[in-house]
C-alpha cells in the first residue's frame, strides 16, 4: 500500500464517488474549496492506494499562521474496504508523519438527544474509534450546523491557544464555525447550503 498525496486529476473522482458518497451535503465543502485551499497550501489530500486503487482518504487542514496545529477535515475509507482496519492504517501513517511536531485535531458528531439510537451508537462508535488510536477528547464545537466533539493528538498545548488555532484553521469568512460552542448555541449552516441555483 502507498500514502500519498492526490494528484489535481484524481480530485474530481474523489469528490464525486466517496465523499458525495459518506458525507451529508452540508459537510461536504464545494470542490472548487478543496482546489483553492490545496493551492494556497492550506490543504493536503492524501490517499492510501492498493496499487491504483484509492482505499481510503484524509484530508489535512492547516492555517500557516498556526503551524504546530493541523485539523483531519475528512477521514474515510471506500465502501468495498469498509472495516478492514484501514481506517487504523490511515490514522497510523498520519501520526507517523505529525510525531512530535504538530498536534492532530479533529472533530466527530456528538450524539443528539431525541435522535435514532442507531444513529447516535454509529455518532459513539466515532468517537470510540479515535480514543482507540490515541485521540483525546477536549471542547464540543460547531460547524455545518452540526455539533461536534473535538478530540486531540499529539502536543496539544494550552487549550485556549488550541481553541484558536482550531477556528484559525476555518478562516474568518467561515461564520458557521464555534469554537468552542456552548451547550444552548444555536448552529447555523454552511455557506454552500445557502447558494441557491437560478
Amino acid at each position: 500500500m502507498e500514502f500519498r498525496a492526490m494528484t489535481r486529476a484524481e480530485l474530481p473522482g474523489w469528490y464525486t464517488q466517496e465523499l458525495c458518497e459518506a458525507f451529508p451535503p452540508n459537510e461536504r465543502k464545494p470542490l472548487e474549496t478543496f482546489y483553492a485551499l490545496i493551492d494556497a497550501g492550506r490543504y493536503d489530500l492524501l490517499g492510501l492506494y492498493g496499487g491504483e486503487v484509492l482505499l481510503g482518504y484524509a484530508g489535512m487542514w492547516s492555517n500557516p499562521d498556526w503551524p504546530d496545529y493541523v485539523l483531519l477535515d475528512q477521514l474515510g475509507v471506500t465502501a468495498a474496504k469498509r472495516g478492514c482496519g484501514l481506517g487504523r492504517e490511515i490514522l497510523a501513517q498520519l501520526e507517523a508523519r505529525c510525531r512530535g511536531r504538530v498536534c492532530i485535531i479533529t472533530e466527530a458528531e456528538c450524539p443528539v438527544p431525541g435522535a435514532p439510537p442507531e444513529e447516535n451508537d454509529l455518532r459513539r462508535r466515532r468517537i470510540a474509534f479515535y480514543e482507540r488510536a490515541g485521540f483525546c477528547r477536549t471542547y464540543e464545537m460547531g460547524a455545518c450546523g452540526v455539533r461536534f466533539q473535538t478530540l486531540v493528538l499529539g502536543p496539544a498545548g494550552e487549550e485556549r491557544a488550541l481553541m484558536k488555532a482550531h477556528r484559525a484553521i476555518y478562516g474568518p469568512e467561515r461564520t458557521d464555525v464555534k469554537v468552542p460552542v456552548r451547550p444552548d448555541e444555536a448552529l447555523e449552516a454552511p455557506y454552500w447550503m445557502n447558494v441557491r441555483a437560478d
